[in-house]
């Protein structure tokens, strides 16, 4: 994977970059100082993966990001925890808070390199043998979920909802949105939100700024909706 690091701090960045040259799977293409640099850096070489600070003068590392058409996988490294919430709107990959030991940062890197290998696989045509179901761990037990059954998903805390047809009650189950996008399939479920996943067979409808699952409106949030109106109407048409 291409990478490359931003921070306006000398040392950091020096800590970082020798951090991702201990990772064998990692490409350093360019170690930055400010998002300009990085932008100059993108024009040359493809960047599967930025690993970036937040407080940096001229453009925030947030707004570096959110400036991005084309967004690569990101993970942070702060020294502030305070915007932690408002990273996860951009979808990150993770959001490590200085100073990072080098097995958090490792951790955080095979999290990076699992959703890269499933963007890259996304465009795959399916297999005739692809699983439909996976294994969840709820009520002290290994509960199967077949895909099909998802209606849609609601995500509190480290716990997500399962709404499931003919289900009574929604299954909770301890997990995040990041370690569950590695089991659903990418071409039948979208994050529309923060908190959401809809399975996308199951959307009836789509607002501005919202869509419906038959009688049932669930709001998407601003950072996803280019991508889920182009892939909704793809489907609605």
């Amino acid at each position: 994977m291409n990478c490359i690091a931003i921070d306006d701090e000398p040392l950091a960045l020096g800590l970082l970059t020798d951090n991702i040259g201990k990772v064998p799977f990692l490409n350093l293409v360019g170690a930055c100082e400010n998002a300009f640099e990085a932008m100059e850096t993108m024009k040359e070489h493809s960047v599967d993966l930025v690993f970036i600070d937040i407080q940096m003068p001229g453009l925030t590392g947030l707004q570096f990001i959110a400036s991005l058409e084309v967004r690569p996988l990101v993970i942070f490294i702060t020294a502030y925890k305070q915007y932690a919430v408002e990273s996860y709107d951009l979808d990150v990959v993770d959001y490590l808070v200085k100073p990072v030991a080098l097995e958090r940062f490792v951790k955080s890197c095979n999290r990076a390199k699992k959703l890269f290998e499933l963007r890259s696989a996304k465009d795959t045509p399916a297999v005739e043998n692809a699983p439909d179901h996976f294994f969840v761990n709820a009520d002290y037990s290994q509960v199967k979920i077949k895909f099909d059954d998802i209606i849609w998903m609601k995500g509190y805390g480290d716990y997500i909802k399962f709404y499931l047809k003919d289900a009574q009650h929604p299954l909770v189950v301890r997990t995040s949105f990041k370690d569950l996008e590695l089991e659903l399939p990418k071409n039948r479920f979208i994050r529309i939100h923060r908190s959401y996943a809809v399975a996308l067979s199951q959307i009836t409808a789509l607002r501005k700024n919202s869509i419906f699952l038959g009688h049932r409106e669930l709001s998407i949030g601003e950072t996803y909706r280019d991508e889920v109106r182009k892939l909704v109407q793809k489907g609605l048409n």
